[in-house]
């Protein structure tokens, strides 16, 4: 296999692009070199299979679906209360709507998943992760919930952006917003408990022994 990491990433974004415009079905190595722009070739030099470009199309899909360190901690900045976790919320539904060729490319290989065992594998690997990932991002950061919160509200996003962003006629724009807080006032628990306490308070200690640090 070819060894152009750049050449590589350029070829995997535009097999994303493909897929989101044309569907699995239209995801070939010719589809993906005209998309690229590169010789005729070119993919089935970088990829195995068929199946190794899917797989590697994940990857890399969720890479570029994942906001920046610095962004997150901007928004991470408030008070870690509902609000702030409805104002995450409504920062996932406008990311995704300005990522919409990802979010359509991923449902695309969710569906093909459904037929090939290894795709099915490897998504499902990575979807867990990530969802265990946001569950202890969740909770180190001292917002009001618990585990089951967190699923709760995965689950729910995930149909209001299944709708927003395939069907945009079910959800009028205008009412994302009220949406949105209607599903976390539903979900997220208003007060804190006392283990989440416990976990705001840990966190304004790891604060302020990172800036201790910083003197």
């Amino acid at each position: 296999m070819a060894g152009n990491p750049a050449r590589r990433l350029a070829l995997l974004d535009a097999a994303i692009d493909v897929l989101a415009r044309e569907g699995a079905r239209g995801l070939t190595f010719r589809a993906v070199d005209a998309r690229a722009g590169v010789p005729a070739g070119t993919a089935s030099n970088y990829f195995s299979s068929r199946d190794d470009l899917l797989t590697q199309a994940g990857s890399r899909i969720h890479v570029r679906m994942t906001p920046p360190p610095e962004r997150i901690e901007a928004a991470m900045r408030p008070e870690p209360d509902r609000a702030l976790v409805a104002e995450l919320m409504k920062w996932l539904v406008r990311r995704m709507t300005e990522e919409r060729t990802d979010y359509l490319a991923m449902l695309e290989l969710r569906l093909e998943a459904t037929r090939r065992p290894a795709l099915r594998a490897e998504l499902s690997r990575a979807v867990r992760e990530e969802l265990d990932r946001n569950t202890r991002f969740h909770l180190d950061a001292g917002l009001p919930g618990d585990a089951g919160t967190v699923l709760t509200l995965y689950l729910a996003m995930t149909g209001l952006l299944l709708e927003h962003l395939t069907l945009p006629g079910v959800l009028p724009p205008a009412e994302l917003d009220r949406t949105v807080d209607a599903l976390v006032d539903r979900i997220v628990p208003e007060a804190h408990t006392g283990r989440d306490q416990d976990r705001g308070r840990g966190r304004g200690r790891d604060r302020d022994r990172d800036q201790d640090r910083g003197r």
